[in-house]
């Protein structure tokens, strides 16, 4: 079977179908083409489905990630990026191995079928030419025989007549044997052109056209087979990573099994316990007879009032104001203009200030609610400033341990971290001793002084938190201890502060308080009131400010400073030429706001105006 024998008269119907065969190669490479894409494409997508829901780095969702169903999760999420990475080698296979190799294929193909059509082309030429040479041939003696007919004729004509002169007939007879010579010529013309048209016909019809179409054949063959190939790599891509891709759901079905309902469930207990015993039951009190109500054995007990005995009545204050008590101010300084030397002895004393303190204690007397709601407004909100205890005094025995343990262990790693540079270092200057032209061993001893220090400050600072560490492990409620009323409501310092000035037996900070009686009639002076919340927290920072000149604070409600000196800013000045100011957690007091450049931060600003607006 072969088109050279079968086809040798479909010469253009074969140009036809074999320029349809590259147009499908062509649409088969555009349709692999759009395939790749399509994977590149999905890729992509899971890439960012991926990377979308990964947790951020520093932020409360990497805790989150602790347990074995978020874990579980990550890794899914890890495995579907994984997965992406098999499509796009499924893209680049295709690629490579299907469109880049069939279009190079395609030209190569254009260029042979080109060339052969073009024999085709030339060999039907070559015969056409041929048979026009036999036609003309053919004509010549046709027109020979023709002019040899009509001189034979008119020399028997002249022949015939009695009247014409011999010379005459004679003329006649020799015109008439050269136009049967001129025949015979072409006759002999004739048959020598037909038997050569007849040879090269021959030839075209069985050698030239069948070799040509015979190529040709097998160019599409190849085209063909090409295209099956094709075809078959395009499956074999996608074998090749299914097994991969099996193993990355494989991973996933793991991580799924890898769920430990149980251990989440214990490791929301180590999240969250308090370390406190659930509350004894409340004894009752029997209002008939009249008594004082007592504090029950059974109630909350807070760990500043286990330490005290009786309310004093005398003594002296630590200085601290109430949270929601505006701390009386000195009188206005002197103008900015002013030299610093030109103010006489310093501010007047706050005890010259008119509403003594003693009355705005009876008015916080009535109103303990709204200074509960205010405290734990308070703390919430400086909790969200990052002004939070350094030693996690607001969170609850366990959960503050484990902070604690927690910083112990960061502390512990930069120690090492500083460790490794300085041998580092050590042995970089035995290196630079030994071989001097390497480098100045004296160029590192500056450095390793500031790695001995790093060293120092750090281990002062696992000291600190592990002498804390030590109080609180010490302090942890034994199952045989009295039980303790917990608030349970340590979030609301952030959420629920408002609700939280409802609950009369919790302490508005979120730890556990001794309850007291709000009709007992004993009236406490105000030093012992002051003395209630002396462990209260400071108050948040709204900026901070540098000393322009010094101030020698000599009364009382003043703080001195130095000139060039950095504090931080609590209050900001109301109009009375006065900012509240603070150098550490025991040390404020006012300046004159002429003797210091401030700097408030917006976001604290806003928030220290919301406390003033709840005190008030």
């Amino acid at each position: 079977m072969s088109w050279g024998t079968e086809l040798w008269d479909q010469f253009d119907n074969l140009e036809k179908h074999t320029q349809w065969g590259i147009d499908v190669l062509e649409k088969y490479i555009k349709f692999v083409k759009e395939r790749t894409e399509i994977e590149l494409s999905y890729a992509k997508q899971l890439r960012n489905l991926s990377k979308k829901y990964q947790p951020k780095k520093n932020s409360k969702e990497e805790e989150e990630y602790r347990y074995t169903s978020t874990r579980a999760f990550l890794a899914t999420l890890n495995e579907m990026n994984d997965y992406a990475g098999q499509h796009e080698v499924i893209s680049e296979n295709m690629t490579s191995l299907i469109t880049g190799e069939l279009t190079r294929y395609v030209q190569e193909l254009k260029q042979e079928r080109k060339s052969h059509f073009h024999d085709g082309r030339k060999a039907q030429q070559h015969i056409e030419t041929c048979w026009k040479q036999l036609e003309a041939s053919k004509r010549r003696f046709e027109r020979d025989c023709k002019e040899a007919d009509r001189a034979q004729q008119y020399f028997e004509k002249m022949d015939a007549d009695i009247n014409v002169t011999k010379a005459d007939v004679e003329k006649a007879r020799q015109q008439a044997q050269l136009r049967h010579q001129m025949a015979e010529d072409s006759k002999a013309e004739y048959s020598s052109t037909l038997q050569k048209f007849n040879s090269e016909q021959h030839d075209h019809y069985y050698t030239h056209i069948p070799n040509i179409f015979q190529k040709i054949q097998e160019m599409e063959e190849r085209r063909i087979v090409k295209i099956g190939e094709s075809m078959k790599t395009f499956a074999e891509v996608d074998r090749q990573v299914i097994p991969i891709i099996g193993k990355c759901l494989d991973e996933i079905t793991k991580a799924a099994e890898s769920i430990d309902h149980k251990n989440d469930s214990q490791l929301v207990i180590e999240a969250f316990k308090s370390g406190f015993e659930p509350p004894g039951d409340i004894d009752f009190e029997d209002f008939t007879q009249p008594m004082k109500r007592t504090v029950s054995e059974s109630s909350l007990s807070n760990s500043r009032g286990e330490g005290k005995s009786e309310p004093k009545f005398g003594g002296k204050s630590k200085g601290k104001l109430w949270p929601f008590i505006k701390k009386n101010k000195p009188p206005p300084p002197p103008p900015a203009s002013a030299s610093p030397s030109a103010v006489p002895n310093g501010p007047q004393s706050p005890k010259q200030q008119k509403e003594p303190l003693s009355h705005r204690f009876n008015e916080f007397m009535t109103s303990k609610p709204k200074i509960h709601c205010f405290r734990s407004l308070k703390r919430g909100l400086s909790l969200k400033l990052g002004a939070g205890p350094e030693d996690f005094s607001n969170l609850p025995p366990e959960q503050r341990r484990k902070k604690l343990q927690q910083k112990v262990d960061e502390l512990n790693k930069d120690i090492q971290k500083e460790m490794d540079q300085r041998d580092a270092l050590t042995k970089m200057k035995d290196v630079y001793i030994k071989n001097p032209q390497m480098g100045d061993a004296a160029s590192v001893d500056h450095r390793l002084a500031e790695l001995g220090q790093n060293i120092e400050k750090l281990r002062l600072e696992v000291q600190k938190f592990e002498g804390w560490l030590a109080e609180v492990e010490g302090r942890l409620p034994m199952r045989t201890e009295q039980p303790r009323r917990q608030s349970g409501l340590y979030e609301a310092q952030n959420t629920s502060a408002v609700n939280s000035c409802a609950q009369d037996r919790e302490s508005p900070d979120g730890s556990y308080t001794e309850e007291q009686s709000q009709e007992t009639e004993m009236k406490v002076p105000a030093t012992d009131f002051d003395d209630e919340f002396d462990d209260e927290e400071p108050l948040p920072t709204i900026g901070t400010c540098k000393a322009l000149y010094t101030f020698e604070g000599q009364n009382e409600g003043t703080i001195s400073v130095a000139e060039g000196e950095m504090l931080y800013v609590i209050e900001e000045d109301k109009g009375d030429g006065w900012t509240r100011i603070r150098r550490n957690e025991d040390e404020e007091g006012y300046v004159p706001t002429s003797y210091v450049e401030v700097y408030l931060d917006k976001n604290a600003k806003d928030v220290y105006k919301s406390l003033q607006k709840i005190s008030e």
